[in-house]
C-alpha cells in the first residue's frame, strides 16, 4: 500500500505541475476513486486471506482427521495382520501336531509292511526247504516204488512168490508163477526147482501125467542140478499111481545106480521091494 500511496503522489504532483484547476478536481475525484477501488481490493484480499486461512484451517484439521483415521485403519490392519500371524503359527503347530500323529500310523504301518515282508520271506524260504524235502522224499518214494516194482518182477521175487502160494495151497496160482519165471529166467539156478515145484502142483492135483512130464524136463535139462533125484522118485512114485509100475521100477533102477548114495536112492530101494 505504500508503494501504491507514493506513486498516487507522484502522479498528482505531476499532474499539478501541469495540469489546470479544473483537471485537479478530476483528478481528485479519479483519486477518491482509486482510493475506493484500492480499499475494495484491500477488503477483498482481506477476505480471501481470512477465507483461505479457513479453507487452509480446514484442510490441515480434515488432513488431521485423514491422516488419524489412516493411522488408525493401519493399526488396525497391523493388528488384524498379527492376529493373522497368531492364527496362522496356532494353525502352524496344529499341522505339525497332525501330521506327526499321521506320521506315527505311517511309520508303524511302515514297520509292519517291514516286518510282514521279513515273515513272508521266512515263510517261503521254509516252503522251498519243504518243498526240497518233499521232492526229494517222492524222488525217493518213486524210486523205491520202481525199485519194488523192479524187485517183484525179478527172477527171485516170482520164484518166491511161486513158492508162497504153493506153500498156500494156491497150486494153480503157484504154477502161474513158477511158469512165469521160467519164461524169463530157463537158466537161472532156480529153474530146476521152478520145474520140480511145477511137477508137485500137479501132483497134487493128481494129475499125475502132467507132473511126470514136468519131472522130466528137470531131468532132462538140468542133469546135474540137486533137485533131479527128488524129480526122479517123485516121477516114479507118479508112474506107479497110474498102474505104470514097469516105468516106476525103471525110473527107479536109475535113481539108485545114477545116485546110490543119495536119500532119495534108499527110498526107491524100498519102493523097488514093494512095486510087483
Amino acid at each position: 500500500m505504500k508503494y501504491i500511496n507514493l506513486t498516487t503522489l507522484l502522479i498528482l504532483a505531476s499532474l499539478t505541475g501541469c495540469a489546470s484547476q479544473g483537471s485537479l478536481e478530476n483528478i481528485r475525484i479519479d483519486v477518491d476513486s482509486s482510493k475506493s477501488r484500492l480499499f475494495s481490493i484491500e477488503r477483498d484480499i482481506a477476505a480471501i486471506r481470512e477465507e483461505s486461512k479457513v479453507s487452509v484451517n480446514t484442510v490441515e484439521k480434515d488432513f488431521k482427521a485423514d491422516v488419524f483415521a489412516v493411522r488408525k485403519m493401519s493399526a488396525d490392519i497391523q493388528a488384524t495382520i498379527d492376529n493373522t500371524k497368531n492364527e496362522m503359527q496356532t494353525l502352524s503347530g496344529k499341522l505339525d501336531d497332525t501330521m506327526l500323529a499321521v506320521k506315527k500310523p505311517a511309520e508303524d504301518l511302515a514297520r509292519y509292511r517291514e516286518d510282514a515282508d521279513k515273515r513272508i520271506i521266512a515263510l517261503e524260504e521254509r516252503i522251498l526247504k519243504q518243498q526240497a524235502v518233499i521232492d526229494t522224499l517222492t524222488k525217493n518214494i518213486a524210486e523205491l516204488t520202481k525199485a519194488e516194482k523192479a524187485e517183484e518182477n525179478s527172477p527171485d521175487a516170482l520164484y518166491l512168490k511161486g513158492l508162497d502160494s504153493l506153500k498156500a495151497g494156491n497150486l494153480v496160482t503157484s504154477r502161474e508163477q513158477f511158469a512165469k519165471f521160467l519164461e524169463h529166467n530157463s537158466k537161472h539156478e532156480l529153474a530146476a526147482n521152478a520145474h520140480y515145484w511145477i511137477g508137485e502142483t500137479y501132483y497134487s492135483e493128481k494129475n499125475y501125467e502132467q507132473a511126470i512130464l514136468s519131472y522130466q524136463e528137470l531131468i532132462k535139462n538140468y542133469p546135474d542140478k540137486d533137485k533131479v533125484t527128488a524129480a526122479m522118485l517123485k516121477q516114479a512114485m507118479a508112474f506107479n499111481e497110474i498102474k505104470d509100475s514097469r516105468s516106476a521100477k525103471f525110473i527107479l533102477k536109475k535113481l539108485v545106480e545114477g545116485f546110490p548114495k543119495s536119500e532119495e536112492a534108499k527110498r526107491a530101494k524100498t519102493m523097488l521091494k514093494d512095486i510087483k
